[in-house]
């Protein structure tokens, strides 16, 4: 058994490479090995987004807090609010994070395969984030 006490596991910023605007990520857990799964809390300011990225086994994502956005590519921005499931498959496209006006945090969860959970792509551009 293994208990990670709140408060020690530092917050991070969310890399500029893969997140426009202020993000702020908090670990929450990485199941060790023979476990893929891992999860952190991701919280969004208004505006701010993920790039567009996969995942090999796909992501679970369960909104806390806020009012956001996810895309799947190819489909229409669709709104998310607190208590909202989202599964994204393995190895669909797709963005999440703010709205243009209200922050958003959720919980994300994802495996990893041969020690991978996400593959970071392009920005999301401003032309594209618009509903």
């Amino acid at each position: 058994m293994d208990i990670k006490r709140n408060g020690s596991r530092p917050s991070a910023k969310g890399s500029p490479d893969w997140f426009t605007g202020s993000v702020r990520v908090d670990p929450l857990f990485q199941a060790p090995d023979p476990a893929r799964a891992g999860a952190g809390q991701v919280t969004f300011e208004p505006g701010a987004r993920t790039n567009w990225h996969t995942h090999p086994l796909g992501q679970t994502l369960i909104i806390t807090a806020g009012l956001g956005w996810v895309q799947r590519e190819g489909g229409p921005i669709e709104e998310v609010r607190p208590g909202d499931v989202v599964w994204f498959p393995a190895g669909l496209k797709h963005w999440h994070g703010a709205t243009p006006t209200t922050a958003m945090t959720h919980i994300a969860i994802q495996e990893s395969l041969d020690g991978k959970n996400v593959d970071w792509m392009e920005k999301v551009a401003d032309e594209q984030y618009r509903k």
